[in-house]
């Protein structure tokens, strides 16, 4: 019998890929999307009109308690995606950050605890860990809060712990490295140079070329996502989902500029620098308990990864602003 499940911030990059793949393994799949007056269900407006007919949306806002409780009612597991993620934008709107993240956590993980939830699978970042003091970066690393972004994660992380430990709530904390693919928006490096190129820009403006990064496809994040919701012994659980492969941003950029546009050069944004005590200068992660406690492999390699996204991009060029950098 199917699951009855809700994906808050399903509107979004990596909820919207989590979304589909439910509806395509015949959950009953109902989307948590932020009200807004446009009427948009955000990516899932661009998605195979068959599948989003299958999708129950329930519009509303992760810091309303009330509004959280009502959409969970009745749903056997909850996948809590929904966050603000961007790293500069914390830098000056920390507060919008704390509300959402932290707070929008503790609604969620209050009427999991209220209505009986089965599963609760809250999203972690690999942010929390900061720059890596030991790699590869495993599950008992320390947590550095090296941008406001990365603090209200810890948070809500810990949060969900205590509700474990206190309550028995059976939470799993879900933590993917880095995600990439089709909808992610501009503010993250991958769409941010693939779409200068495709426009045409010569000079392809970024930030710190020296930083690494672990790389995984969106469509491999979602089935990590629900090969724990079906493991009993990640419950009270914190799990990365990571390559165990890293990628300078500057070997990114030229792997990039070669494929589509091998005149192009690379410009150093110093608007786009990050503080240098907030740069987090080496992410690697190590997947030994992800794949100890539920055989999860990445399906796509970085390479087969990084086609379909350009693809996908040159046929959605027009939803980015090139000429702007995007907080």
């Amino acid at each position: 019998m199917a699951n009855t499940v809700m994906v808050t911030g399903a509107d979004g990059f990596i909820g919207s890929h989590l979304t589909e793949a439910l509806v395509k393994k015949g959950e009953k799949v109902k989307a948590f999307c932020y009200y807004n007056s446009f009427g948009s269900w955000g990516w899932l407006d661009t998605i195979d009109p068959a599948i989003k007919s299958e999708i129950e949306i329930f519009m509303g806002d992760i810091r309303d308690p009330h509004g959280v409780t009502t959409a969970m009612q009745g749903q056997d597991i909850v996948y809590h995606l929904a966050a603000l993620i961007a790293i500069p934008f914390s830098y000056h709107s920390p507060d919008s950050y704390v509300d959402t993240n932290v707070k929008g956590t503790l609604n969620v993980l209050n009427a999991a605890r209220d209505l009986g939830t089965r599963r609760l699978l809250v999203t972690s970042t690999s942010e929390v860990y900061g720059t890596a003091q030991y790699v590869p970066i495993d599950e008992k690393h320390p947590y550095q809060g090296q941008s406001p972004y990365s603090a209200t994660k810890i948070g809500a992380d810990r949060l969900a712990e205590s509700f474990y430990r206190s309550f028995g709530l059976p939470v799993t904390i879900v933590r993917p490295f880095n995600t990439y693919g089709p909808r992610q928006s501009a503010r993250a490096v991958i769409p941010t140079i693939i779409s200068q190129l495709l426009a045409g820009r010569q000079q392809i403006h970024l930030g710190s070329l020296h930083p690494t990064r672990d790389f995984n496809y969106a469509k491999d994040t979602a089935a990590g996502f629900m090969a724990l919701a079906g493991c009993e012994e990640a419950i009270g659980q914190e799990v990365n989902i990571a390559t165990g492969r890293e990628i300078s941003i500057g070997q990114l950029a030229e792997e990039l500029i070669r494929q589509i546009n091998p005149k192009a050069t690379i410009v150093t944004d110093d608007d786009r620098l990050r503080p240098e005590k907030s740069e987090v200068e080496r992410l690697l992660g190590s997947a030994e308990k992800m794949h100890a406690l539920t055989g999860w492999q990445p399906a796509y390699t970085f390479e087969q990864g990084l086609a379909e996204t350009i693809e996908w991009i040159r046929a959605n060029l027009d939803s980015y602003k090139v000429d702007q950098y995007n907080v």
